[in-house]
């Protein structure tokens, strides 16, 4: 699991006015929540989050608040960020408090790992969920599930009651969905092509 410290500020300020003061500092806006607490308003810079989030874990780097205030030493995960479609900046940010010796769930994402024997026979590989939700411990949080599919073969499909979910993780569904599937699409546009060409190489025959 994948940790870190995260400097921050109270907000005193809130509102769009507040927020218009914080951006004019390279500061956003943003709340600390959690189980047995009252939300925290705070301002954090959001290019220092940005450097202290682990490349692989993302959002569910465990975090550290350190700074003048009730949510110093608190233990978070990015629950949410709100940023704009255009500018692709950083506008606010959630952060949820974690009990590390309470479960908590998360989203974190599939990773395949070697290459299918349906895609080495011209199939695709076609990943339906890039997602799945995890249950565990926060300090157990998963950077990624990964999926061998070195023994897929086309026609394959695999569901999520299938996946093997690392020690001390839950992957809960009530429904047993497709996880990722090896279609044979490409080898059969590609016979169908061969098929066609050869058809038009062949000599034409005259009828009696």
């Amino acid at each position: 699991m994948a940790q870190a410290e995260l400097n921050v500020n109270a907000r005193v300020r809130t509102g769009k006015g507040g927020a218009r003061a914080l951006r004019r500092e390279n500061l956003v806006p943003a709340v600390v929540y959690g189980k047995g607490m009252e939300p925290v308003a705070i301002s954090v810079d959001p290019k220092v989050l940005a450097k202290t989030l682990d490349p692989q874990a993302g959002w569910n780097t465990l975090l550290t608040l350190k700074g003048d205030g009730p949510f110093d030493g608190k233990q978070v995960i990015v629950k949410d960020m709100q940023i704009d479609p255009l500018r692709r900046e950083v506008q606010h940010v959630d952060f949820q408090a974690v009990d590390l010796k309470a479960k908590v769930n998360v989203m974190v994402p599939v990773v395949t790992v070697g290459k299918s024997e349906g895609e080495k026979m011209g199939g695709n590989l076609e990943v339906i969920r890039h997602e799945l939700e995890v249950v565990c411990l926060p300090t157990a949080i998963p950077s990624a599930i990964e999926i061998d599919v070195t023994d897929l073969n086309i026609g394959d499909v695999l569901h999520v009651a299938e996946v093997p979910a690392p020690e001390g993780v839950e992957i809960p569904y009530d429904v047993n969905f497709t996880v990722l599937t090896c279609t044979g699409h490409k080898a059969e546009a590609e016979e169908g092509e061969e098929a066609e060409a050869a058809e038009e190489a062949a000599p034409e025959t005259e009828e009696d």
